[in-house]
């Protein structure tokens, strides 16, 4: 059995027309933990939607096999079925949705069969006290008064109960104070196994404290530039991107 999960050649898409990504090449293994990051507009959410199939984004070209499967014209109900999960980097409110009712919904819809109650909210408050989060969450409305970390945290929440192949972490750490990207980072760990993969999208290294990426890509302009490892991150967090940005004028 091959232990490759997603594999993205050549991919160019645009947006309103405009292309964003131009050549993109990303290969994921199972088991690995990937780091994209980039100065702003270098099209690292692009990425993130664009493997999720948000339908604003429009692949031009290039290849999105995940499981060796082209997944390019399917939904992105049908990509999350297959075990693709991303992380939102502004969570939406969802008045007369409680937490509890959307992640066990979703995981029946996932999983294509009735999930017992009981046994999801045995496994809902065991995950709850990992996260540091109050039991009462779960019974309100999804993300509804909830704070930015508060957000982030149900977004883990999330991809800890849905089990996905490979979770997607757009900018999760972003806005976090140095507390809740501790806890975010626990559930990173908590949810990692050598048969699923993470991809984390972000412009700084504050979740990188706490984890210890395979790989470091730094995408510019729609395309990754160079790949490194965790040290990678340290040296962006020291001297930015001036020297990925003057080798791409090159």
């Amino acid at each position: 059995m091959s232990d490759k999960l997603l594999k993205i050649k050549d991919l160019h898409t645009t947006v309103e027309d405009k292309e964003i990504l131009k050549g993109l090449n990303l290969e994921i293994n199972k088991g690995e933990i990937h780091v994209i990051m980039g100065p702003n507009g270098a099209g690292k959410s692009t990425l993130a939607n664009t493997i999720m199939g948000h339908p604003r984004y429009n692949v031009v070209s290039g290849n999105i096999d995940f499981e060796n499967e082209d997944i390019k014209e399917l939904k992105t109900n049908e990509r999350a079925k297959k075990g693709i999960f991303l992380s939102f980097q502004h969570p939406e409110e969802v008045p007369g949705i409680n937490v509890e009712n959307f992640i066990r919904t979703a995981k029946s819809a996932i999983d294509e069969k009735p999930v017992s109650m009981l046994t999801f909210n045995m496994k809902l408050q065991k995950k709850l006290d990992a996260l540091k989060m109050d039991k009462s969450y779960a019974e309100r409305y999804l993300n509804v008064g909830f704070s930015g970390g508060e957000k982030k945290k149900n977004e883990i929440l999330q991809m800890i109960l849905l089990e996905p192949k490979l979770a997607i972490l757009d900018e999760t750490d972003s806005g976090l104070d140095v507390d809740a990207v501790k806890i975010v980072s626990q559930g990173v760990n908590m949810y990692k196994n050598d048969t699923n993969s993470i991809l984390i999208i972000t412009h700084n290294t504050k979740i990188l404290e706490h984890l210890t990426p395979n790989f470091v890509h730094v995408l510019i302009d729609g395309k990754i530039v160079h790949t490194g490892d965790a040290s990678l991150a340290d040296e962006i967090n020291t001297n930015g991107y001036e020297r990925f940005l003057n080798d791409n004028l090159k």
